[in-house]
């Protein structure tokens, strides 16, 4: 059985800001970037729960504050 390698994104903190993207008819939480100058997010994790969260946040070095909410 192969085991996908999970590939690390970096987070450029000039170009980029941690965003959270909600949907707003299912709810669902999708952890990423956005460019700051073009507006392209990139999409790094699917959040359902508080562990993931937390994940994300150490992962990227992130406190909660950091993070804006888009829907």
């Amino acid at each position: 059985m192969f085991r996908k390698k999970k590939r690390e994104t970096a987070f450029d903190r000039e170009n980029q800001k941690p965003v959270i993207r909600s949907s707003i008819c299912t709810g669902e939480q999708v952890a990423g970037f956005k460019d700051i100058n073009t507006g392209r997010f990139t999409e790094i994790m699917v959040i359902r729960n508080e562990k993931e969260m937390s994940e994300f946040l150490r992962k990227y070095n992130l406190v909660k504050t950091d993070i804006t909410k888009e829907w």
